[in-house]
């Protein structure tokens, strides 16, 4: 049963070294996404799952210990899920994959991490929301306390500098988002439209139909610990209790 989830944003410029100079711009929304993980070391897993879009999730599911790099955004600095004493699973460590970026962010935000072991799921941008919704109620039936760290950003269309450069319907569709995880509204975020997600380029969508169907039985509470959007991309915070 899901007891509790975090949602967070996964640009690598969250981490200081890959920021460099700009590190500063971002340290709200470090701060609030550290608040997001204390909500979920506080609900007391068994279970952490961290969930993250991919572009090739060459395999599904990553073990503890699974290393994540920075090196090709510049910065020799490599993590590993489940913080620095997370073993493997199994033995076969050359088998598994390297982290896609947006669990390499999330191995960056549990480092420290010891309140419950932590598998990781890359998701496909593209996955349809049933198959989202089924991938997240087959993880909140995997233990009877289970937690998600949820890594997504929104449109990257909010502004003429954006990756997307700048439409009109990136907003409404940010703050709807911004609505549904303040509300922790389950329909809302499952009913996400994903040829529009993926026309304003939210790489959140498929993350967040996961945590969608991993809630549908939860009744959780939600709160929007921080929205911003510093480079016309949609940065979204929430914590579900």
């Amino acid at each position: 049963m899901l007891v509790a989830a975090a949602v967070c944003p996964c640009p690598p410029l969250l981490v200081p070294e890959v920021a460099a100079d700009a590190a500063g711009e971002l340290d709200a929304l470090r701060a609030a996404c550290a608040d997001a993980i204390g909500v979920l070391a506080a609900s007391r897993p068994e279970r952490l799952v961290v969930v993250g879009p991919a572009e090739r999730p060459s395999r599904g599911v990553f073990p503890p210990g699974a290393v994540g790099t920075f090196r090709p955004f510049g910065v020799d600095l490599d993590v590993t899920l489940g913080g620095p004493g997370a073993g493997r699973q199994d033995d076969a460590a050359e088998d598994v994959p390297p982290l896609p970026p947006s669990l390499t962010v999330a191995a960056w935000l549990l480092r420290g991490w010891s309140a419950a072991p932590v598998e990781g799921m890359g998701v496909g941008e593209q996955l349809e929301p049933e198959r989202c919704a089924a991938a997240g109620r087959a993880i909140a039936g995997s233990a009877e306390r289970v937690a998600l760290l949820v890594m997504g950003d929104g449109t990257a269309c909010r502004t003429v500098k954006a990756p997307g450069y700048l439409d009109e319907r990136a907003d409404p569709f940010d703050a709807s988002v911004a609505a549904a995880l303040a509300a922790a509204d389950v329909p809302a975020l499952a009913g996400l439209d994903p040829d529009l997600a993926q026309e304003l380029k939210a790489a959140g969508r498929a993350p967040w139909q996961v945590l969608a169907g991993a809630a549908e039985e939860a009744h959780l509470a939600g709160q929007l610990l921080h929205e911003t959007a510093p480079y016309g991309v949609g940065y979204f915070v929430a914590a579900w209790t």
